[in-house]
């Protein structure tokens, strides 16, 4: 059995519309890891999905 693998993806989120961002993330099968501080004093999301062969 292989090991799973994944992808992932950093997006910026805009604070009025974070909810509407991770939602359509979430719908495309991404799943947050963790929101961070970017280096311009807004946030960064990082998401992760199961890799498909």
């Amino acid at each position: 059995m292989a090991q799973q693998q994944w992808e992932y993806a950093t997006i910026p989120l805009i604070i009025h519309a974070t909810k509407a961002i991770l939602d359509q993330w979430g719908a495309d099968g991404w799943e947050l890891v963790q929101v961070v501080q970017g280096p311009d004093a807004g946030l960064v999301a990082y998401l992760k999905r199961p890799k498909q062969d």
